[in-house]
């Protein structure tokens, strides 16, 4: 799908960061089914993705994607064996300028970072989930290298979507970089989302924002991503995050009404990269 004037519109609703904790698994069930939210992307090595994967299982038209973790969590590899990108307490830090750096001029941090992801993509592969999509804990995915590594090993494994981080109204300069990064990803011939709906309203996405989001949809493929949980506190949130607006918002009537008003078409990725096929 493209963003031309008249084109149709087509609208994913994202959860991220499932797996992170159970009150954010909740929240994935009870949005997708008594809401809008039509995908997930999983945090293999989060602390509680074994529950994540079986409500996964028992929610056949949820699209589960891969959400790469390489900054702020846990790695799937023993921490040994990334011991340049993670800190004393084996965890990958928040610091993802200090990462960046890293894996672009250290060979060795760059391998390490290399087997981290290809750990990461074997360790979804074990869930038997297919594979809906791939992005990256907080957009890390944008950087060319970590990019590289990520297209290189989801040859192997079905990869056929990403998401590219680009909203009308964003920085000029992230979304001069993010279109850049989209171009790359179209000629490997992945399914692109033409925009995200969220990036703004990143930890405050009520249903007041989400509603007004989804009633200015421009045509194309729009990816609006949210960060639901049943609760605002669990291990690993993020301070004054408002995960429990967000929850309600996936449910609330108003913001259903705004989907359906709005014309677009509900989907996953999935889904929509099996149109483009048919087509």
């Amino acid at each position: 799908m493209g963003g031309k004037p008249g084109a149709l519109k087509g609208l994913i609703v994202t959860a991220d960061d499932f797996g992170a904790a159970l009150a954010v698994n909740e929240a994935v069930e009870h949005a997708h089914t008594h809401g809008i939210l039509t995908a997930a992307s999983l945090m293999v090595g989060g602390a509680a993705a074994d529950d994540a994967v079986a409500r996964a299982r028992r929610l056949p038209q949820l699209g589960v994607g891969l959400h790469i973790v390489l900054a702020d969590g846990a790695p799937v590899l023993p921490p040994e064996q990334v011991h340049l990108l993670v800190g004393p307490d084996g965890r990958f830090p928040a610091d993802m300028v200090g990462t960046a750096v890293k894996i672009a001029f250290n060979q060795a941090a760059h391998a390490q970072m290399r087997a981290e992801v290809a750990a990461q993509f074997a360790a979804f592969a074990a869930t038997g989930l297919v594979l809906d999509h791939v992005n990256a804990h907080k957009h890390f995915h944008l950087h060319p290298v970590i990019l590289q590594a990520i297209l290189a090993e989801g040859a192997r494994h079905g990869l056929a979507a990403m998401r590219l981080p680009v909203e009308p109204g964003a920085g000029r300069l992230h979304n001069a970089w993010a279109g850049l990064t989209g171009r790359q990803l179209r000629r490997a011939g992945l399914l692109v989302n033409d925009q995200v709906a969220g990036l703004a309203d990143t930890g405050q996405f009520d249903a007041v924002a989400m509603a007004a989001a989804l009633a200015r949809l421009r045509p194309g493929l729009t990816e609006l991503y949210c960060h639901p949980a049943t609760a605002d506190q669990w291990p690993g949130s993020a301070p004054g995050y408002r995960y429990r607006d967000e929850l309600a918002a996936l449910t609330d009537p108003a913001v259903a009404h705004a989907a359906t008003l709005s014309g677009a078409r509900l989907g996953n990725f999935a889904s929509f990269a099996a149109e483009r096929l048919a087509a």
